[in-house]
């Protein structure tokens, strides 16, 4: 297969077995690869074309912790006012004892806690409120906190600014829990359970954020469902995860390239493993 793309092509050559079952499917993914634009694949924080260019655009995140903030409350008010003049009923959630991510803060302002992009409404000098949707409540685990926990704090990147980690939109997919937690010399080995929607997502090296930050994937065990990531000690300092226990709940969103990746090949595997179940039948005959 040539793909051309402006100036640029990419060759690819597959060696179809019929003999091996997945031969398909692998096949399959080297020729989305080729026909992705190489735009779509240009270097973090760059912020030209593309997915990548496109996607700075918005409120994203990198994943690099700026610092750690204290929960003053989370609280259920019923008499918030909305668009029309009437009053609902919602939660809010106060942010103490952060400074970093208050640097250029204005109503609306972007702000990931614990890797849930949240809008500033209110603030001053050292603390912030959001308001907290239901689905962001059914997802996460922001409902969790209480008056003195903890939580991981970012600001949303400039189009222009350094990506030190990678792209995480601050849509949390789903929460995980710590399954174990051991020392290699000064690093920590965390592993985390993780329900099978998101565990498919998961891959050995690839991009994983955990209450907001992006860690490496080092271990995946999708019959035990559970994956592993390595935390060094600078990171171990600036981050709340170290501090939690076995069993605790954690944020999970999975590399949105992966999720724009299964969209699109969705209905084609499911017609590749139509396929193979034929010819799977005509050989037994």
């Amino acid at each position: 297969l040539l793909r051309h793309h402006r100036h640029t092509h990419t060759t690819v050559t597959v060696t179809v077995r019929p003999d091996r079952r997945g031969t398909m499917r692998a096949a399959t993914l080297l020729l989305l690869a080729a026909a992705t634009p190489a735009s779509a694949f240009l270097g973090h924080g760059f912020g030209r074309g593309g997915v990548a260019g496109s996607l700075l655009t918005r409120s994203m995140f990198s994943g690099i912790i700026e610092e750690m903030g204290t929960c003053r409350s989370l609280e259920r008010n019923p008499e918030l006012e909305l668009w029309d003049g009437s009053k609902g009923e919602g939660v809010e959630l106060v942010i103490e004892g952060c400074n970093t991510v208050l640097d250029g803060a204005y109503d609306g302002a972007s702000i990931a806690i614990n890797g849930v992009c949240t809008t500033v409404v209110e603030f001053d000098d050292d603390s912030f409120k959001v308001g907290l949707a239901p689905e962001t409540l059914r997802r996460s685990n922001l409902g969790e906190l209480t008056s003195g926990k903890p939580v991981n704090l970012e600001r949303s990147l400039p189009a222009d600014g350094r990506n030190s980690g990678h792209f995480v939109q601050g849509h949390v997919d789903t929460t995980g829990t710590i399954r174990s937690k051991d020392f290699d010399g000064e690093s920590l080995w965390l592993r985390v359970n993780a329900p099978p929607e998101l565990m498919k997502l998961v891959v050995p090296k690839g991009y994983i954020a955990i209450d907001g930050t992006s860690l490496t994937v080092c271990e995946v065990n999708q019959s035990e469902g559970w994956f592993s990531v390595m935390l060094i000690a600078f990171t171990q300092m600036h981050i709340i995860v170290p501090n939690k226990e076995v069993g605790d709940t954690v944020n999970l969103e999975a590399d949105v390239m992966g999720k724009y990746i299964e969209a699109s090949m969705g209905s084609l595997m499911e017609r590749i493993e139509t396929l193979e179940k034929k010819v799977e039948e005509l050989s037994s005959k």
